[in-house]
């Protein structure tokens, strides 16, 4: 990426030592992140090691057996996803979570819905508010009348992603956000990334694609078994440096001081 970003300040997100079980089993042990304003932070690693189980304890999916996030330096507790919300923290999933029968706005503002001074939902309105976010966000975003189901998968990222900069998310998670996408398509989602570093939000980027976190992120913390191998600024490795942490386990020789 070609933006510097400043880490002299506090952190947006601070995630210190998180420890979660399943069974006995140690799915997240000891782990340690942190996510700075106008940054892309890549999580990668082999099925089951413990990438999203440690985001989900970010999100309000899972509790954490120990360990604390801080948000904006101050410890936050968060127990459920309301709870994440409540800190600015929004998480956009593989699937999106769409209803695909609606058009953009109705999305935009579902279970959130602008009313009329009589009580009625205010359709006008609603288009009026996503048509600013959008022009934002993705300026040739053009079928607002259109159910989300008729979308390409870029246009329906970019009402996703709307929706959590609306209602004030200051940081992201987004799970493998260009899966299954065609290549103008996934520029379409970097150029939405790009305009969100710029607004000063925090990303982190769940991801298996060592070439996209390359492309996207500004640091990769690769995990495996469990535990956190290492953080590496991406322009400062290879794609084969990234691939050598998530299969062996261990930093580069040039980063391991």
């Amino acid at each position: 990426m070609t933006q510097a970003i400043d880490r002299s300040g506090t952190p947006l997100v601070e995630m210190r030592d998180i420890s979660i079980a399943f069974g006995g089993v140690k799915a997240v042990d000891k782990v340690s992140v942190d996510l700075f304003p106008g940054e892309v932070v890549g999580l990668l690693g082999h099925n089951g090691a413990g990438k999203s189980t440690l985001i989900k304890c970010l999100s309000g999916a899972y509790q954490m057996d120990a360990g604390e996030i801080r948000v904006n330096g101050e410890p936050v507790t968060i127990n459920n996803p309301r709870d994440a919300r409540r800190h600015n923290i929004e998480t956009i999933y593989q699937t999106l979570a769409l209803a695909d029968n609606l058009d953009a706005a109705s999305n935009l503002f579902l279970g959130r819905e602008l009313l009329t001074p009589f009580g009625l939902v205010d359709d006008g309105a609603m288009e009026a508010e996503t048509r600013k976010i959008m022009g934002r966000l993705n300026s040739n975003f053009r079928n607002f009348a259109s159910p989300v189901s008729a979308l390409s998968g870029g246009q329906r990222q970019s009402v996703a992603i709307a929706r959590a900069v609306y209602f004030n998310a200051r940081i992201l998670i987004m799970d493998e956000p260009t899966a299954a996408l065609g290549p103008q398509e996934t520029q379409m989602v970097a150029a939405l990334i790009d305009e969100l570093k710029r607004a000063g939000l925090g990303i982190f980027l769940i991801d298996h694609d060592v070439h996209q976190v390359k492309a996207l992120c500004d640091r990769a913390s690769v995990m495996k078994n469990g535990q956190l191998v290492g953080t590496v600024d991406v322009d400062q490795v290879s794609t084969d440096d990234i691939l050598a942490m998530i299969i062996a386990g261990k930093k580069p020789a040039h980063l391991a001081a």
